[in-house]
């Protein structure tokens, strides 16, 4: 067990976002993709420039300035979440008006180059765009334009980010003992998920996943109807959201003794993890990472049995660069947040995964997920 207190943080007291300044480094980084402006249109990523928490928008980045365009339901709600954080756009509400707000904004502002987020555009979309909207300009695909940006996070980031960590360090304090109740998996996850609202959750991350016994073999189990029984490993992987920023975190739990089987892979689990929190730093190469954590479990003879990457980055989305995993291109950054998760998965014994979220330092990384990691309920 920890002597670490663990506590949430008044949610309503958290440092400010640094959202204001975002766009300009946007406008910085159009040329060098080649393009003069940027239609955005995944939401996340509109949510980053603008503040802007609804379900439909399209936001044109020009040199002269923004375009911001929704639907009805979110008029009053654009102008003052865009308001709130010093963002300041053209912004129409109108859906008559939405194609010739932003075509005429491309126009007036002479871009011949409009970049597309290659990975939020689908055919059909690319088409209308090309045909009806902008037939006189030139089209091009852009990758990670915003994602670059999201990397390294703000102290209000950082401080929503730890916060949703807290949130689920302290839930499962709380509900941990339930485990030795024989609840199913189904129960246990609701009562933790409920137990992550009751301390300030907006909402859960993901699907809470509880896998017990033979299910804890499967990586992204479902919780089902399986009563937890004496004799099983259970992993439980969930997280909490907090202000629109997510947390991740992983922790495997006996319930009863270890065999001898059950202990060695939470051993050899246990030090890869810390391997590969040990290798996390500033300018280390992601893929790296991913190779410490495979080290220690190649070596005891289950290299065949990590069936995942290490990890990923978190922030505004659960999953989001820079990826941590073999083939990973990515070096981390000072600021980045990133899960270190190895696990170890044989259907005859059950699963171990154990999962840290850290804070890239340029010295290493600072947890920010604060729960033990002894297997005991």
């Amino acid at each position: 067990m920890t002597a670490t207190p663990l506590t949430v943080p008044d949610l309503g007291a958290l440092a400010p976002l640094d959202v204001a300044a975002r766009v300009a480094r946007l406008q910085e980084a159009l040329p060098g993709a080649g393009v003069e402006a940027l239609l955005v249109t995944n939401l996340t990523n509109i949510r980053y420039l603008t503040g802007f928490t609804g379900s439909a928008a399209l936001l044109l980045v020009a040199p002269g300035g923004l375009t911001f365009v929704t639907d009805g339901r979110y008029g009053q709600q654009a102008h003052d979440q865009l308001a709130a954080v010093g963002v300041s756009a053209a912004i129409e509400v109108s859906s008559d008006a939405q194609r010739q707000a932003v075509a005429g904004a491309v126009a007036a502002a002479g871009v011949t180059r409009l970049g597309l987020e290659a990975d939020a555009v689908t055919w059909a979309a690319q088409r209308t765009y090309d045909t009806t909207w902008f037939p006189e300009v030139d089209l091009v695909p852009t990758t990670g334009l915003v994602g670059a940006l999201r990397v390294a996070k703000d102290d209000g980031e950082l401080a929503r980010i730890a916060a949703a960590c807290a949130v689920a360090d302290v839930a499962l304090a709380e509900v941990r003992p339930r485990l030795a109740d024989g609840p199913t998996e189904d129960e246990f996850g609701q009562e933790l998920d409920l137990a992550m609202r009751r301390h300030g959750a907006d909402d859960v991350s993901f699907e809470t996943i509880v896998a017990s016994g033979p299910n804890g073999a499967k990586p992204h189990h479902r919780p089902g109807h399986r009563r937890i029984a004496e004799g099983d490993l259970v992993v439980v992987d969930f997280g909490a959201l907090v202000d629109g920023y997510h947390s991740d975190m992983t922790r495997t739990v006996a319930v009863g003794a270890l065999s001898p089987t059950q202990q060695r892979m939470y051993d050899v689990v246990l030090e890869a993890q810390a391997a590969g929190v040990a290798a996390v730093a500033e300018g280390v190469a992601a893929r790296d990472v991913d190779r410490a954590c495979r080290a220690v479990i190649d070596a005891a003879g289950w290299g065949h049995a990590f069936l995942h990457g290490t990890g990923h980055g978190v922030g505004l989305d659960i999953h989001e660069d820079p990826r941590v995993g073999q083939a990973s291109t990515a070096m981390l950054a000072s600021r980045s947040v990133v899960t270190v998760e190895p696990g170890v998965y044989l259907p005859e014994h059950g699963g171990v995964r154990i999962e840290d979220t850290v804070v890239v330092t340029p010295d290493g990384c600072r947890p920010i997920t604060l729960t033990h990691k002894s297997p005991a309920v």
